[in-house]
């Protein structure tokens, strides 16, 4: 369900810091101006879907910042898109700048600064996911910022039905859906990411493909297991621990850092599983290699931007959740 906070009701002298506060709640922290000298007028209307926040704002002219300052004070890593509906909008960060027209999306980081800007009543959807799995997932992303995808075709385009959609029938939207509908829109955002210039890569020889591939392959098999480690691995496909890191090197993370993200994926499946409701969120966790629930709900938060009680707002009676 969404929740809305508008400024039709605030003194037009009180709004800018009103809407000041709103924004941030619902993003991160910011500084709004206005460029026109006439009070902001506006709406944000913010849902929660699995690991994606959903926001749909609709505003008068205004300038945005994300400053050196802001970042400092606090540790918010996330990354967001802009997904233009009315007007126009334009994002500047890491020398970039992306002009958004109706359709189109473009990528923004929170860790670093930037500036949104708006010349008139613009109406856009934001989405906001943790910056840590999009990296895992995209290792381009950070090169990606402020580079406009194009909503007439492709992945735009099915990115902009997809999230009207998603609006249009969040209220009846089946919990354990949720989870499967964030991947969906990740995916496609990763797809129209994947069609800029600066996401291509070198192709990687079929040799070193095939030796990942045994290194994930193994990995996964063994996801389960408390005692796999980089050692049992190499041992395991009889090659020194320095060819194994040589073989991962171009990866986003690190192995350890994947066997990690890849548990805790596992783990978020299952915790949204119906048909596992009857199992604790700790017996999930010790399944999928964890031994320690308190960590394990820590890098949870870390990875999916919830708890894992989050995930399960009505535990079953009588069962007592990590």
């Amino acid at each position: 369900m969404f929740r809305v906070h508008s400024t039709a009701q605030v003194d037009p002298r009180l709004r800018l810091e009103y809407w000041s506060d709103v924004v941030c709640d619902a993003f991160v922290q910011l500084e709004c101006e206005v460029v026109d000298g006439k009070p902001i007028e506006g709406s944000v209307a913010s849902a929660q879907v699995a690991s994606l926040c959903l926001t749909k704002v609709s505003a008068s002219a205004q300038r945005v910042h994300r400053t050196p300052a802001k970042i400092s004070q606090s540790s918010e890593d996330y990354f967001l898109v802009s997904i233009q509906t009315h007007g126009r909008g334009g994002i500047v960060q890491d020398g970039r700048e992306a002009v958004l027209t109706p359709g189109d999306f473009a990528l923004y980081d929170s860790t670093r600064p930037y500036t949104l800007f708006f010349d008139a009543d613009f109406q856009q959807y934001v989405l906001m996911l943790p910056g840590r799995l999009l990296r895992t997932e995209f290792p381009s992303a950070n090169n990606l910022t402020a580079s406009t995808i194009d909503g007439q075709r492709g992945a735009g385009h099915l990115m902009l039905n997809l999230i009207h959609t998603l609006a249009s029938d969040i209220d009846t939207l089946a919990p354990e859906s949720a989870s499967a509908i964030a991947d969906s829109v990740r995916q496609i955002l990763i797809a129209g990411l994947s069609t800029l210039p600066a996401a291509k890569q070198a192709p990687m020889s079929q040799l070193r493909l095939f030796h990942l591939e045994r290194v994930k392959s193994l990995v996964r098999n063994k996801l389960r297991d408390p005692t796999l480690t980089i050692s049992s691995i190499a041992a395991e496909l009889k090659m020194s621990a320095s060819t194994l890191h040589r073989t991962w090197g171009r990866e986003s993370c690190s192995l350890g850092d994947w066997i990690w993200t890849q548990r805790l994926d596992a783990a978020y499946r299952d915790i949204c599983d119906p048909n596992l409701a009857g199992r604790s969120i700790s017996e999930i966790a010790f399944s999928w290699g964890f031994n320690d629930p308190a960590h394990f709900s820590r890098a949870f938060r870390a990875r999916f931007g919830c708890t894992p009680r989050e995930l399960r707002p009505h535990p079953i009676a009588g069962r007592r959740e990590a």
